[in-house]
């Protein structure tokens, strides 16, 4: 008859028969043969492997790092991984974390120190890209790196933050110089806004002066003719019926005949009331 063993939830059994490993159970109750089988769990959650490291930078200044790893037991293979390494603990020491290290020493000396600091996130994926090739094939899943600390030479420090006020000073006199220019810009529009407007406010009038000009123009040659064509047709009807002429002329005569008159062909004004007076 068997005795009865459990496995905690987030582990898994690894069954040994006279201290070989011969198979692997889930978390729940489990038998084992009294005497001949013995247990030993494997946890298969999630861990954190942190290692702190002496590192140089790409211009070879030493710094101090502390990069951590997050990683799991494949759980298919905790039965492999136990066999080959003879638990967690090793597996660990032997493995990974000597992977970390190596991957974290190569990822920081692709980098200068001024790019550690200011992009952080990439020396982390290089790292994560060179410990992804190296743990490749292994009983685990990598999970995410992070670069926890990074310690660099105290004068060096000093150095990058005179370096960033000046930058952040030089960037702070730019925004000014671009501000002013926009200023500047921006009268110049306004003063070509209003030049705009002044000319088209001239030019309106100068167009409405015209228009009357050539519409008071108009209107006189208009008149000039009308008037033009009544003297015409007056003199052209003068012209055709003479008879008319003395027609009205007649009428207009008040009864009495005229004071002086020509004297024939002769250039000579006879007074003709003078010689009525004498024949009295």
């Amino acid at each position: 008859m068997g005795t009865v063993f459990t496995v905690d939830e987030g582990h898994v059994g690894i069954v040994k028969r006279f201290g070989k490993a011969v198979s692997q159970v889930d978390p729940g109750i489990h038998t084992k043969v009294p005497l001949m089988d013995n247990v030993v769990e494997i946890e298969v959650r999630t861990r954190k492997n942190v290692e702190t490291m002496n590192a140089a930078t790409a211009e070879q200044m030493p710094l101090k790092a502390v990069t951590a790893v997050n990683w799991t037991v494949t759980r298919s293979a905790a039965i492999e991984l136990y066999k080959q390494y003879g638990g967690l603990e090793q597996f660990e020491q032997r493995i990974l974390d000597p992977r970390l290290r190596s991957a974290s020493k190569a990822g920081l000396a692709e980098f200068k120190a001024e790019q550690i600091i200011q992009n952080r996130n990439a020396a982390i994926r290089r790292i994560e890209e060179l410990l992804e090739e190296e743990t490749k094939g292994l009983p685990m899943e990598l999970g995410d790196v992070q670069i926890e600390s990074i310690s660099l030479p105290p004068k060096y420090i000093q150095s990058i933050e005179t370096k960033q006020t000046e930058l952040n000073l030089a960037a702070a006199e730019k925004h000014k110089l671009e501000r002013q220019k926009l200023e500047a810009q921006r009268e110049v529009n306004t003063a070509n806004a209003r030049r705009d407007a002044t000319k088209a406010k001239a030019d309106g009038e100068a167009h409405k002066i015209r228009v009357e000009a050539e519409a008071e123009a108009f209107a006189i040659l208009e008149k000039g003719e009308a008037e033009a064509a009544a003297i015409k047709a007056k003199a052209d009807a003068i012209a055709r019926n003479h008879t008319l002429v003395e027609y009205i002329r007649a009428q207009q005569w008040n009864g009495q005949m005229p004071s002086t008159i020509m004297g024939g062909d002769q250039p000579i004004l006879w007074d003709m009331g003078n010689n009525s007076d004498r024949r009295n």
